[in-house]
């Protein structure tokens, strides 16, 4: 029996219209992901100041400590400024340990010897002076006598008061205190200096600020590099961290704080970072994204570090997908 011509189309028709159905509501969507790379973020090192690179204690490629030696630069200048600026607190110290002293030792015995002779000068006058006043009711003695060593009495009395004046002067230094006070703002000043001249020379001579990698060096012993042109290139390990980007309808799925899933060829299943940071501005997708669905889609760059006790040898430039952290895989 022939089958009418409609009739053929329309069985045709049914698969087709059950095979579109299917991919319409019946199929389960692929995963949530999003295309991304490893990055970094490098610290570079440089000099505070203009001057010659002496020494390179490191390679590209190595790992190094807290606090390793990195380079040198010239340090000629900076030395003897520390020297003269060492030599000048020095001597701001000793004079004001001499201001503030009662007095050197031997000044202090000599005063002291002068006063027991001027002491010992007035008792021997004062005797002689009590022995003439003595003989004059008996004309042994003149009233000349008696008045003459009367005065050299009162003079040698004089003599002892300023002995004994100048020694507590020697052993007293309140009366210096004005000096003391500007002497004692001289010595802070001196070591102010100082400090600033030892900083000057310890920038002479960089080191590491964390531990990391060398990822590049820039200069090499004899060049010249100005203040604050890198030298090294240090990428510690916790400051790998992933891009990824994200399309418009799926930024819904992020916000800063959130735990998503990395994959990569290199990384264990169960890697995770947390989102750092979501860009306000769309952008159209990087040529370092390769994918034919999104190389012309406008997308918001998001940025997440993973965990640094679990973090794996990821590689600046290396490709990764994110994914959100409920497709974590079970342990």
């Amino acid at each position: 029996m022939t089958v009418p011509r409609k009739a053929r189309w329309l069985l045709l028709l049914i698969p087709i219209v059950a095979i579109f159905a299917w991919y319409r509501w019946g199929r389960t969507p692929p995963p949530t992901r999003w295309l991304g790379y490893a990055d970094a973020d490098y610290v570079k090192i440089g000099p505070t100041s203009l001057g010659q690179l002496t020494n390179l204690h490191v390679a590209r490629g190595d790992a190094v400590a807290a606090g390793a030696a990195l380079f040198d630069q010239n340090d000629d200048n900076e030395r003897a400024a520390r020297d003269q600026a060492q030599a000048t607190a020095e001597q701001q110290r000793e004079m004001l340990a001499d201001i503030a002293a009662a007095g050197r030792p031997a000044e202090i015995e000599q005063a002291r010897s002068n006063l027991v002779d001027m002491q010992a000068a007035y008792d021997s006058l004062k005797r002689d002076m009590e022995r003439a006043i003595k003989l004059l009711p008996s004309g042994a003695g003149t009233r000349q006598s008696a008045e003459q060593l009367t005065d050299q009495t009162k003079s040698a009395r004089e003599h002892v008061a300023a002995a004994q004046a100048k020694l507590d002067l020697i052993q007293d230094t309140t009366g210096r205190a004005h000096a003391i006070t500007a002497q004692t703002a001289a010595v802070k000043a001196a070591h102010a200096a100082l400090v600033a001249a030892q900083w000057k020379l310890d920038q002479r001579h960089v080191s590491a600020p964390a531990a990391g990698l060398i990822a590049e060096t820039y200069s090499r012993p004899g060049e010249t590099v100005a203040a604050g042109s890198p030298v090294i290139a240090l990428l510690p390990p916790t400051n790998i961290l992933v891009r990824f980007f994200v399309s418009e309808p799926d930024l819904a799925l992020v916000k800063t704080g959130d735990v998503i899933r990395v994959a990569c060829d290199s990384c264990p299943p169960d890697l995770t970072a947390r989102i750092s940071f979501i860009a306000t501005q769309s952008e159209y997708t990087p040529p370092v994204i390769y994918s034919e669905t999104a190389r012309a889609t406008l997308v918001f760059m998001v940025e997440a570090h993973p965990d640094p006790a679990r973090l794996p040898r990821l590689k600046p430039g290396q490709p990764v997908d994110v994914l959100p952290a409920s497709t974590m895989v079970a342990k």
